[in-house]
């Protein structure tokens, strides 16, 4: 049995990545940061949808668009394939525990039925 709030990394020098299911139709991944932010010359760019939900911690995502959002515990966040987003803050005095679901693209065509409730 695994657990995703123990055990966390001791060394939080570098940003933990951690697959926790993978099939070909989806891919379920615990991230743990501790003040880590994307590199200032990248943007994630990806081929597959990402819905992302914060456990503990909280972190902050930029869009491409200059559109910035804050997530806190709970709070949940559908990404378009293809849609550049970056990490630029976590909570530098505890662990942010993201918990992403990666499934392929839904297509262009589909997005607009897809959304995520804006945080209330």
């Amino acid at each position: 049995m695994f657990n995703l709030f123990h055990p966390l990394p001791a060394d939080m020098t570098e940003e933990r990545f951690e697959n926790l299911l993978a099939t070909p139709h989806v891919r379920i991944e615990r991230i743990v940061s501790q003040g880590h932010t994307s590199p200032a010359q990248g943007w994630y760019d990806q081929d597959e949808d990402e819905w992302v939900l914060v456990l503990t911690g909280s972190g902050t995502l930029e869009f491409e668009d200059g559109r910035r959002q804050m997530l806190a515990p709970g709070d949940h966040l559908y990404i378009p394939a293809h849609q550049k987003h970056r990490v630029c803050y976590t909570a530098p005095d505890e662990p942010t525990i993201w918990l992403a679901v990666f499934v392929p693209a839904a297509g262009r065509e589909r997005h607009a039925d897809i959304k995520s409730p804006e945080p209330g």
